[in-house]
């Protein structure tokens, strides 16, 4: 898919074509990311970190002899490092392959083990399909699920929560921050809601874990999704915090690891950099996200300022500091996209998890926007490699480019 659409973008005729001339495209000019949401690259002291596990340290952590017990010191060490931003006992984590995994636990393994008494759950319509899917699939097992509205500014109303209970409902499941659009959701106050009324509370903390605080007492959360690559950490690792109590049932076979919670030989060098990275984000979250709020400002502003017809998504909300969603009109996303990464910018038209999709988001749906409003959405998700420069750099190139493909557009008159 990727292939077809650069060869548009390029002119030619045929895909070999088409990737040489963007490679050279690529060569010419620098590279900016834009697209911390989707991934980020692997922090140097991460890498440094998790070297050793690949090169020396290579025991199975199950091993009893020294070279399995110098494997399981790196892997408590890191459950440490990760429990300290959670504010957690380190026994209370279990190790996984990523945010997909952890969600997936934590909604199958509460929900199946409260079989008996005829399951309900709650949840949102902005969830990540992680969550999302896994909800359908409980219904398709015969679980009733509410999926909650949402209000404009992409913000779940915790009174809504409160509506939706029932005397069966075992598990409500709201992410913490939107992956698509930044917002925060009232998460204390949902969880106040919950303690109160004895219903399980799962949070997908995965866009949040490393830029906002996300102690578990404070918000009030039974179950805490997190993934490493968010964070500057390697990809195919995660972890999921299960409060002590909490019953679980298994959603893999096989050993007894983690607890007998989570079968299959650790990942000890992703759980390594896991831990690090953890580490690395607690020592400064609060200094980045002030310096990432102010670049995201700099770039909001500047692009409501200099581009006609743009707005900004959920813009009254409380917001990740990393975060922009800006809506185009009249122009869509994907041809908008592929100019900017002609250019050297890297951005999102959603969800990295579930691109290649025509269908619009229906994260943006859900907050109101219409299917064209939707598929002329860009998201900018900004991180440590961002500099004023960048910033600068894209505001300089945006308002040509969308001029440009805007002349093109039939729907297109002019600013009113």
């Amino acid at each position: 898919m990727q292939q077809s659409l650069s060869a548009r973008a390029a002119g030619r005729p045929n895909l070999a074509g088409a990737t040489v001339y963007l490679k050279a495209e690529r060569q010419a000019v620098p590279r900016a990311y834009f697209d911390h949401n989707a991934t980020t690259p692997v922090d140097n002291r991460v890498l440094d970190a998790m070297l050793p596990y690949y090169r020396h340290v290579y025991g199975n952590a199950s091993s009893v002899h020294g070279f399995g017990q110098s494997a399981r010191q790196g892997v408590e060490r890191a459950r440490r490092q990760v429990a300290e931003e959670l504010g957690c006992a380190a026994r209370d984590l279990v190790f996984t392959s990523g945010g997909t995994e952890s969600d997936n636990l934590a909604v199958f393994g509460t929900v199946r083990a409260a079989r008996g008494r005829n399951p309900h759950v709650i949840t949102s319509r902005i969830e990540h399909p992680a969550v999302l899917n896994a909800c359908q699939q409980l219904e398709r097992e015969g679980v009733d699920v509410t999926y909650l509205d949402v209000r404009p500014d992409g913000v779940v109303a915790p009174s809504a929560v409160k509506a939706a209970l029932r005397p069966e409902t075992a598990l409500v499941t709201v992410m913490h921050a939107s992956n698509e659009v930044g917002t925060l959701q009232p998460i204390r106050e949902i969880g106040a809601i919950t303690r109160e009324a004895g219903v399980l509370f799962h949070v997908d903390g995965v866009q949040s874990f490393g830029k906002v605080p996300t102690d578990v007492d404070d918000l009030g959360v039974d179950l805490f999704s997190l993934s490493a690559h968010k964070i500057y950490g390697p990809k195919g690792a995660g972890a999921l915090f299960v409060r002590r109590g909490v019953q679980l049932e298994k959603v893999q076979y096989g050993g007894k690891h983690e607890r007998d919670r989570r079968p299959g030989t650790e990942n000890v060098p992703g759980i390594v950099g896991l831990g690090t990275a953890a580490h690395l984000a607690g020592s400064d979250r609060e200094a980045e996200a002030q310096r990432v709020g102010r670049l995201r400002d700099r770039l909001e502003q500047g692009v409501l300022r200099s581009v006609p017809e743009s707005h900004l998504n959920c813009a009254t909300a409380d917001r990740l500091p990393t975060t922009s969603s800006i809506r185009f009109d009249h122009v869509e996303s994907e041809p908008l996209l592929i100019s900017l990464d002609l250019q050297g910018f890297a951005v999102s038209s959603g969800s990295a998890c579930s691109s290649g999709t025509a269908e619009p988001s229906h994260v943006l749906s859900a907050v109101g926007l219409s299917r064209e409003q939707a598929k002329s959405t860009l998201r900018f998700s900004l991180g440590r490699q961002t500099d004023a420069e960048q910033v600068d750099s894209l505001l300089a190139l945006l308002p040509g480019i969308v001029a440009r493909l805007r002349a093109l557009s039939p729907a297109w008159a002019g600013p009113a």
